[in-house]
């Protein structure tokens, strides 16, 4: 049986569409940001997996709202909101996992373009790192991208972070070495969502 193409289209759903197609491949969400001297380029999200673009799910889990839950087989982040909902992000985590963060934290520091250097056990891992061992200025080359979120135990930093990236293309896959990265839109989000102190629970399976 003939079957009607599926990229016919009707008048009246091209002129349903056109604000659409005239916007690209970009959602309001992921456009273009312009932020401290700076602008973050739009995600084409038409290339990414639909479960890593941030959106509102049922929570099912017993943590208070305001905190911050990281399934790292996932690869997504959640933060918990009241009513038994959620707000969710795709994720990059998740390399090697005895590298990894796990456990409880808190939301220590928070920094706008934040300065990036380098540990000493990425840069026995990526030998390119030894580079920016004096570290790097923050701006669009900047791996923490334009907010990082320091990850803080009992006082003290643990060198991991939630934070942007460079590599958009990355997210929902096991990489990083051990932080949490988002969608540069996304970070600037949560970043405007959640104050110093947030707890954050990182669940590796």
């Amino acid at each position: 049986m003939h079957q009607k193409s599926p990229f016919i289209l009707s008048r009246r759903a091209l002129v349903a569409g056109l604000p659409l197609l005239l916007a690209g491949c970009v959602t309001a969400d992921y456009g273009a940001v312009r932020d401290g001297g700076f602008i973050t380029p739009p995600i084409d999200t038409t290339a990414v997996d639909p479960s890593m673009l941030r959106t509102e799910v049922t929570w099912h889990g017993k943590e208070k709202p305001g905190s911050i839950v990281v399934n790292v087989p996932e690869r997504h982040l959640y933060l918990i909101e009241a009513g038994g909902k959620a707000i969710r992000y795709g994720v990059g985590v998740g390399r090697t996992e005895g590298t990894n963060f796990h456990g409880q934290a808190i939301i220590g520091r928070k920094e706008k373009w934040p300065h990036w250097t380098p540990t000493a056990n990425m840069m026995a891992a990526i030998p390119l790192y030894r580079h920016y061992s004096s570290g790097m200025n923050g701006g669009p080359d900047n791996p923490l991208g334009p907010r990082a979120l320091y990850l803080y135990r009992d006082g003290q930093d643990t060198f991991f972070r939630l934070h942007g990236t460079t590599e958009p293309e990355t997210i929902g896959q096991a990489v990083s070495s051990g932080c949490i990265r988002l969608f540069n839109q996304d970070i600037i989000d949560l970043y405007n969502r959640v104050p110093v102190g947030t707890h954050v629970t990182v669940v590796q399976g």
